[in-house]
């Protein structure tokens, strides 16, 4: 029998993929399970307008996250932090600093996103990498300051 996959089967295939599976096996488990629905001639064509929506989609994705890299690439960040009299930090610069910063400034960026070899415990200026889906890298500038009270 030939269904149309609804989510990823383990061992099967991935979603939205037509497969031949044993009769039994479509009844009691894949359909029931809302794993799979067969796969007739109006399902085929729900399946062809759903790869179409899905690949809108990905086009979509793809230029959002074109413009956000452009956008990143050489921005400068700064960070004023709160350092004590022999100039001891209190806190670190980490990747969840980075990002709520990045988020104030109106790009949403996930901290799982920014590379940071170690969090920074020092003033200055350091290059940061921000790996961004579809395999783009910008390369923002963060500028590490004193708060001043």
């Amino acid at each position: 029998m030939k269904v149309i996959l609804l989510s990823d089967v383990e061992d099967l295939g991935k979603k939205y993929e037509v497969k031949e599976v044993k009769d039994g096996h479509a009844r009691n488990f894949l359909i029931p399970n809302g794993l799979a629905k067969p796969a007739t001639k109006q399902a085929l064509k729900w399946l062809d307008d759903q790869k179409e929506v899905i690949e809108k989609e990905a086009e979509e994705d793809l230029k959002k996250t074109q413009e956000l890299a452009s956008n990143l690439d050489g921005l400068e960040v700064n960070i004023a932090m709160k350092i004590g009299e022999e100039g001891q930090f209190f806190e670190s610069v980490n990747t969840q600093k980075i990002s709520e910063k990045l988020k104030e400034m109106g790009f949403e960026v996930k901290k799982s996103e920014i590379t940071l070899e170690k969090p920074i415990k020092e003033l200055g200026e350091f290059p940061v990498k921000i790996n961004l889906e579809h395999n783009l890298e910008a390369e923002i500038r963060l500028l590490v300051s004193e708060e001043k009270q």
